[in-house]
């Protein structure tokens, strides 16, 4: 259905699916096309009050703006770009057309994606409902630690300053993640109860949990207590390490750690399927490690020791990423 205005004509939300579908485009830029397109839709139809069907989408009713759209997914498609980080969005103050910065639209659209907004001093509408849509469909906002292979500048039309976008594209490296390390020390609670305190702590989400032999005052052996916490559920885990230790108090300390990536696949042996842990850095497989309760379980049906299970195990998993 095509909306004829004084000005330009507007495509609903059907036929502007209708174009995409029958572009003569990959199958993932179509997909991440539709996908911008819906986005849109579902901002504007709650924004007016009407079913996304009834929508005329004035950013994506213009020839021009549509291949902003594609093009920007096409674009990533042809660079080979696996993931999209942005930073921080622009939201000025004031108004346009009567309506408050930023608009309606674009607020819409990034709402529950995770943007970020940060405010500046200026007048003027930084991020329009497709820089959004196009953002909101494809980006993590985040800053990755990354080997910067190119960096490009665009300009846009206007003259006055502020109008610049920078892309970089680059290799993802091991990753630098801040934690909060959470301590305590404990000379009066039995080795069983600590290591169910261990379980409970790791079970409320904790990332790792260790605890070391050591001195205490007057010379008593005890235990250090190390809870190594996301930052959001540093309150809820000191909380539980007080509640259900008897420790009168927790030591916090915030750390940075770079970590490399890791996945997890499935590896068939002449002995049976267990799990692998694959470490990478640059996204290559460097390293693999067999899931002990995996290989346990084949050394008990089996009767093969573990050691042996667990090397039979690996080299199937490193024949199987090209690390042998």
């Amino acid at each position: 259905m095509l909306v004829h205005t004084s000005d330009r004509v507007e495509r609903t939300l059907p036929a502007l699916r209708g174009v995409v579908e029958e572009a003569d485009a990959p199958d993932r830029v179509k997909t991440q096309a539709l996908d911008a397109i819906s986005r849109l839709a579902r901002a504007e139809a709650r924004i007016h009050g009407i079913s996304e069907d009834q929508v005329h989408l004035h950013e994506l009713g213009g020839a021009d703006t549509l291949v902003d759209v594609v093009g920007a997914f096409w674009l990533l498609h042809s660079l080979d770009v696996e993931r999209v980080y942005a930073s921080p969005l622009p939201a000025p103050r004031g108004r346009k057309d009567g309506m408050p910065l930023p608009a309606p639209a674009s607020l819409r659209v990034l709402e529950g994606s995770g943007a970020v907004m940060q405010a500046v001093d200026d007048d003027r509408e930084l991020v329009t409902p497709t820089g959004a849509v196009i953002l909101a469909t494809v980006a993590r906002f985040e800053r990755p630690a990354m080997s910067l292979r190119g960096v490009g500048y665009g300009i846009g039309s206007r003259d006055t300053p502020g109008n610049a976008l920078a892309v970089w594209i680059g290799d993802e490296v091991a990753r630098e993640t801040g934690v909060v390390l959470v301590e305590t020390s404990l000379d009066d609670m039995a080795p069983n109860v600590i290591a169910a305190l261990c379980e409970d702590l790791m079970a409320a989400g904790a990332l790792d949990v260790s605890v070391t032999a050591t001195l205490m005052k007057k010379g008593r052996p005890g235990h250090l207590v190390s809870v190594m916490s996301p930052p959001d559920l540093v309150a809820k885990l000191s909380d539980h390490l007080i509640r259900h230790s008897t420790t009168l108090g927790v030591r916090i300390t915030r750390a940075e750690r770079v970590i490399a990536g890791r996945r997890i696949i499935e590896v068939q042996t002449a002995l049976g399927s267990a799990h692998v842990k694959v470490k990478e850095l640059d996204e290559k497989p460097v390293d693999v490690a067999p899931e002990y309760e995996d290989c346990r379980r084949i050394s008990r049906e089996t009767g093969i020791d573990l050691r042996e299970v667990m090397r039979v195990v690996s080299e199937a998993a490193r024949r199987d990423l090209g690390l042998s």
